[in-house]
């Protein structure tokens, strides 16, 4: 209904929003996150850029410094949270943004994260930690979350087998996370990745890149910037700030499938060599002959992601993802069909509809639904193994209660 202060014939807009914009920069190579946010610098002097340094990490203290076209406006020694990168910096990211946000009004920030800092973390204190008596969303509006990719270096990133711990750069004592598995979260959370630079191969090489990260994340918008000799830097920040990409209500990445989201695509032909292919299937996997094949179906993929249901564990969703070529296993909670009815509504609604879409009389909700990128793999002979590992007819003929009483070497994952 308009509004009767509004002129006759037009409707009232809606009040201009006035919080600052945060457009959050992740990514596992310095140089290039730091060459991008340069670029936004130079066309807009009034932004704040604010990224913490962890050169003296192992000293106990991270630098946070913020800066703009002028030069540095604060360089300050945040001492560590109980040795945890991580736990300092979400004590100290959203409080500095609000203080921001509050004496300096009006200007748009860009946060630079460390390499080792997933953006979906962020996010998640966004969501759940108040400043003083308000909510950062109060504030600040998480306008973007943009992952830059270093072209000379992401394939030997994807497939390092290495983990932070051996590199020296962990985030505490207790992070065991692999690299690859680092850099294939941040570009699947972002929802605008750029590949900067070029590879050490030729063109088609840095265009081979370009279809890989779409493989990896067809949700988001993807360019390439930083191939050139001179940069468009007013191009690059017309495309990377006010884009307003962000939505916090998506799951992440694990979760996608069972919430209906798009969790990849089936591309089993091969673009310039890189091949992304989807496997789904109602039965069971046999615990057995799945840890049998995990090597092979985890070998030769950049990435495996998804969620998966053992026959031995009847109840529980699984979820998968592999990097460099380790697989990691984590629980997602129950399938709907082994929860009452009167718990269902405990749920998001996305996850009731997109159960309710795929229902079956037989087996509910649980079904696999796993996604492998790669370049050169073999989408059919990729599905072989996984159609192998699925139970026979005999199998599921004995019906749920053997099912539970197969051995299973992921018990406790």
């Amino acid at each position: 209904m308009p509004s009767p202060l509004a002129p006759a014939g037009r409707t009232a807009r809606p009040p201009a929003d006035t919080r600052p914009a945060v457009t959050v920069v992740s990514g596992f190579w310095r140089t290039a996150t730091m060459a991008v946010a340069r670029t936004l610098l130079a066309a807009d002097p009034t932004l704040l850029i604010v990224r913490h340094d962890l050169d003296g990490v192992r000293d106990g203290s991270v630098h946070r410094i913020v800066r703009d076209g002028s030069g540095i406006v604060e360089d300050v020694r945040v001492e560590l949270t109980l040795g945890c990168v991580s736990c300092t910096l979400r004590e100290d990211v959203l409080p500095s943004l609000a203080r921001l946000a509050t004496d300096r009004p009006g200007r748009d920030i860009v946060l630079v994260l460390p390499e080792v800092i997933e953006p979906e973390a962020v996010a998640a204190a966004c969501r759940h930690c108040r400043v003083g008596d308000t909510t950062i969303d109060d504030l600040v509006r998480f306008d973007s979350y943009v992952t830059v990719v270093a072209a000379e270096h992401l394939l030997d990133g994807l497939a390092s087998t290495d983990d932070l711990v051996h590199l020296g750069i962990h985030a505490a004592s207790d992070d065991h996370r692999a690299l690859a598995d680092v850099i294939a979260r941040q570009i699947e959370y972002a929802d605008t990745v750029v590949l900067w630079g070029e590879s050490g191969g030729d063109s088609f090489d840095t265009h081979r890149l370009g279809v890989l990260l779409h493989r990896m994340a067809p949700w988001a918008v993807h360019l390439r910037a930083g191939d050139q000799p001179i940069i468009d830097a007013s191009w690059l920040a017309a495309r990377l700030r006010h884009t307003a990409r962000h939505r916090p209500e998506t799951p992440d990445v694990l979760t996608r499938g069972i919430e209906g989201y798009t969790l990849g695509v089936h591309e089993p032909v091969a673009d310039c060599g890189v091949v992304s292919a989807v496997f789904r299937a109602r039965r069971p996997l046999h615990p057995g002959r799945l840890q049998a094949a995990a090597g092979s179906l985890t070998a030769e993929a950049l990435r495996s992601r998804g969620h998966i249901w053992l026959a031995s564990q009847p109840d529980t969703v699984i979820g998968w993802e592999s990097a460099g070529g380790g697989l990691g296993l984590r629980t997602l909670g129950p399938w709907l069909t082994a929860v009452p009815d009167a718990e269902w509504e405990q749920t998001t609604a996305q996850r009731r509809l997109a159960a309710a879409m795929e229902w079956d009389p037989y087996y509910g909700d649980r079904h696999q639904h796993l996604v492998f990128v790669g370049i050169d793999l073999d989408p059919a002979e990729l599905h072989r193994r996984l159609v192998w590992c699925l139970l026979t007819d005999a199998e599921l003929a004995d019906g749920e209660a053997a099912w539970r009483t197969l051995p299973d070497p992921f018990a406790g994952c």
